[in-house]
């Protein structure tokens, strides 16, 4: 392991260096920005000064995420040239923090797809197999993880955008509660779904990212149905095992018409919490098949608001898969989203009493390993069949972490999910804390030269 953040940027830095330019995995490198940032902390050490939890990680930001004097493209030509002032409010907390940025991670177009493939850098590519998909819209986030160009990453997540390229690139990566970390400075899909959160290969770096960013942020909206309880100092706790945790494994949805050893995988980690002191509770998940198709229309309908005058002056800047998908949205009414309110109230109703059975529910990530790049789908039925499972929630707003848990017949990664109610990240956190303790799927690193 490097020493210093010095040798913790020159590590990621010669990654880039050796793996980018077929990985395809940052928009922008900051090298010189990240040299001097490392040469601060360093210095600061050599004064006997700590710069915070974060002090000399390495980190990729996705490029959604603002960053003052550094571009931010969001992956869009409607972006392309936008270079903002301040950092997003994250961004201001990691670099306080002492985190070192080291560049900005590409992801799909507008945070709106699966394939994580954008018109302003192009095709990211799984570390795992190169001619796959890395997930989205975070998997520049993820690739650039797994392939060692960055300690750990900010992605966004709203309907799986931070879980499913974590999954896919064999990494872990949380979606906190809604509301649990501030959106300011993001540019959105939908402001009630969208969340900011941390990628990783260590749970214990998910934690320590989270206890810098978690900060509510003043008339946000809110999609949570109840307040934020303060975080708190939940770092001492990570390593209290999960002896007594109820872990629901759902007899509905969640496990059907998985792809080889998927399933297989996901149930042999939840015996390894089973070991580790879990009891397991079987349970039916009332809701959980109509959750995406609700979802989706206030998602979609949320994008077509925001990007209004953009679709109706410049559509020739849209990519046609991404033109086409968002512009679903525009053919919902307002009866329509009315009743996917109501029927979002419901399945948190639904869910609040399921918490009060079980304390985690745990299912794949995703049905499916990484699509091929050259697949025949739209980006809309990719989308929709590799989110399956992670869409639902994102319509409860409630956390979700996903884990590398095994590996398919074909050599790639598959995520298992735990999900808890709502600012229950801590626990999450726990439990991940302890499967990685006993299992090290984790530190597997992909075939790269």
């Amino acid at each position: 392991m490097p020493e210093s953040a010095r040798e913790n940027v020159a590590a990621a830095l010669a990654a880039i260096e050796r793996h980018d330019e077929a990985i395809n995995a940052f928009v922008t490198v900051t090298a010189d920005q990240a040299r001097e940032a490392a040469d601060a902390a360093d210095h600061a050490a050599g004064e006997g000064r700590w710069l915070g939890l974060l002090h000399g990680m390495t980190m990729a930001i996705k490029d959604n995420i603002q960053t003052a004097g550094v571009r931010t493209t969001s992956g869009s030509l409607h972006f392309k040239d936008v270079v903002p002032n301040q950092d997003a409010f994250v961004v201001q907390r990691l670099r306080a923090a002492g985190a070192v940025i080291v560049g900005k991670a590409t992801m799909h177009e507008l945070a709106f797809g699966i394939r994580s493939d954008n018109p302003v850098s192009g095709q990211c590519r799984n570390p795992w197999d190169q001619s796959r998909i890395p997930g989205g819209s975070s998997g520049g986030s993820g690739a650039a993880v797994a392939a060692g160009m960055a300690q750990a990453a900010l992605g966004s997540d709203t309907g799986g955008s931070i879980r499913l390229p974590a999954a896919m690139n064999g990494i872990a990566g949380l979606r906190p509660t809604h509301g649990r970390v501030p959106n300011h400075g993001s540019t959105p899909v939908s402001a009630s779904y969208d969340t900011i959160g941390p990628m990783a290969r260590r749970v214990g770096d998910l934690a320590r990212i989270l206890a810098v960013t978690a900060h509510g942020e003043p008339g946000a909206p809110g999609a949570a149905p109840t307040a934020a309880p303060d975080l708190g100092n939940f770092l001492p706790t990570l390593n209290d095992g999960v002896a007594g945790l109820r872990i629901g494994v759902p007899r509905n949805h969640y496990f059907l018409a998985c792809g080889d050893g998927i399933a297989e995988a996901a149930m042999a980690a939840v015996r390894a919490l089973e070991a580790e002191g879990a009891r397991i509770v079987e349970v039916d998940v009332e809701g959980a098949e109509a959750a995406h198709q609700w979802a989706t229309i206030q998602i979609y309908a949320d994008a077509c608001a925001f990007h209004a005058e953009r679709l109706d002056r410049n559509p020739e800047l849209f990519s046609t898969p991404v033109l086409e998908r968002m512009l679903v949205g525009r053919s919902f009414t307002a009866v329509d989203y009315a009743n996917a309110c109501r029927a979002r109230e419901a399945w948190q109703r639904s869910l609040a009493s399921l918490y009060q059975d079980i304390d985690i529910l745990v299912s794949p990530t995703t049905p499916a390993p990484p699509a091929p790049i050259e697949e025949d789908k739209s980006l809309l039925e990719a989308t929709k069949d590799a989110s399956r499972n992670t869409y639902a929630g994102g319509f409860g707003a409630n956390p979700g972490l996903s884990l590398p848990c095994g590996f398919g017949g074909d050599g790639l990664p598959i995520g298992l999910q735990l999900e808890a109610a709502w600012w229950q990240e801590p626990m999450l956190l726990r439990a991940g804390m302890s499967y990685q303790a006993v299992t090290d799927w984790h530190l597997a690193e992909p075939p790269l030269p």
